[in-house]
């Protein structure tokens, strides 16, 4: 991250302690989110969770930002997966309370109006995993590694890793992965659909997908992300009407006309 303006510690938590597993940078029209727990493999507690979640809340409010990046510290580990030092302990009222604050962090991370990449930088296993399959795209470098290795440990996936790993890549290569506990190179992980891209410099990759998609329409951008999260949920005749209701609204935003004045006089158009 040399040569970059990162902010750290800049968020509060509700009872007052700052932030610190978290790094802030934006850039261009970008949030970049580094998780940072590098002696931890950048594995997920509760605290890292909570600093999540008081991150995504600023940059979803921050006008500044049109697009989100999700990263991990270092070149190791994207995110090694959940606590498991933390979670050993725990009775089974505390495991399901920590496994809804799981799934209320990547919810936000799934529905935010703003497209969200992940920059799987090295393992995204467990939790990792998950919060890659919360994303909207995911980019990985070659050396990544993607699993769901929780049988192994005697537990189920808890950040929403059941239900997200069969939408994305079918119900039997998700049910593969889901029980063996087993692990795949990100060339693999491509392959089934699980990831868009493997690429050797992954953070770079993904700044250049969101410059790209910073030149665009907002309005149009947060429709297009909201139509497609919502309308998978939806049956094919409501979805469309859902549809034809969002590139309605597209007609109430200057963006609108400004894009096709600007395709008109061939010229690049200028969103504010």
């Amino acid at each position: 991250m040399a040569g970059r303006q990162v902010r750290q510690g800049i968020l509060q938590l509700p009872g007052g302690d700052e932030v610190n597993n978290i790094l802030i940078e934006i850039k261009d029209g970008t949030g970049i989110l580094t998780i940072h727990r590098p002696h931890a493999l950048n594995a997920l507690n509760r605290q890292t969770l909570e600093e999540l979640k008081m991150a995504l809340v600023e940059l979803r409010s921050n006008e500044q930002v049109q697009v989100i990046i999700i990263t991990g510290s270092g070149d190791k580990a994207f995110v090694a997966g959940a606590d498991i030092r933390e979670m050993e302990g725990m009775t089974p009222e505390e495991a399901k309370r920590f496994a809804l604050l799981g799934d209320e962090v990547f919810t936000m991370v799934e529905t935010t109006d703003k497209p969200v990449i992940a920059a799987v930088n090295g393992f995204a296993l467990g939790g990792g995993c998950e919060l890659a399959l919360a994303c909207d795209i995911r980019y990985a470098a070659e050396h990544a590694r993607f699993g769901q290795p929780e049988v192994g440990l005697g537990i189920t996936p808890g950040f929403g890793g059941t239900q997200r790993l069969p939408r994305l890549v079918g119900k039997g290569l998700g049910l593969e992965l889901l029980l063996s506990g087993g692990t795949i190179p990100a060339e693999e992980a491509w392959r089934i659909g699980l990831v868009n891209k493997v690429v050797p410099y992954v953070l770079e990759e993904a700044e250049k997908l969101a410059q790209c998609i910073c030149t665009k329409s907002p309005f149009a951008v947060k429709q297009t992300k909201q139509l497609v999260v919502h309308g998978l949920n939806m049956d094919m005749a409501r979805a469309l009407r859902f549809e034809a209701e969002g590139f309605g609204l597209c007609f109430s935003s200057g963006e609108q006309k400004e894009g096709m004045k600007a395709f008109g006089e061939k010229r690049v158009p200028s969103f504010k």
